[in-house]
């Protein structure tokens, strides 16, 4: 599938919001909040929005933090969220994402990245992810 993965700007906020709402389960997103941390996210050195597009349609999304760490001695990254619309599941678009991702904290000195999930264990495994407690790591 050819798709275009690039940094996230202030015109996608609206794309985004519905992606997030699939996405949540524990929570109800709600517009305001989500506006309001979108923008801050955009501002935030340490927050990577990534959207993947094919065509003009926005089709997935991924939001990942990097954050210092004593038990790693240095900085690890987080994958907050990852979502891909249904119609483009099994495409490699998560792949691609979470590629792009792995890239950008690895070249900025991360030692690992971590995530939860409830619903993808045998998505991040086929990535090179290891369960790790009640969360997944790859070491970089």
């Amino acid at each position: 599938m050819q798709c275009e993965v690039r940094r996230a700007e202030l015109k996608d906020m609206d794309a985004v919001l519905p992606l997030s709402k699939a996405l949540a389960t524990s929570f109800t997103v709600e517009g305001q909040a989500f506006r309001q941390s979108f923008k801050q996210l955009l501002d935030m050195p340490h927050a990577t929005l990534l959207i993947a597009e094919q065509g003009n349609e926005l089709i997935a999304y991924l939001l990942g933090v990097e954050h210092p760490s004593f038990y790693a001695n240095g900085s690890v990254a987080w994958v907050e969220e990852v979502y891909v619309k249904e119609d483009y599941r099994g495409a490699g678009v998560g792949g691609l994402l979470m590629s792009h991702f792995e890239q950008s904290v690895k070249s900025a000195g991360n030692k690992l990245i971590a995530l939860a999930t409830r619903r993808a264990s045998g998505f991040y495994q086929s990535l090179g992810y290891q369960e790790s407690a009640t969360y997944f790591k790859k070491h970089l």
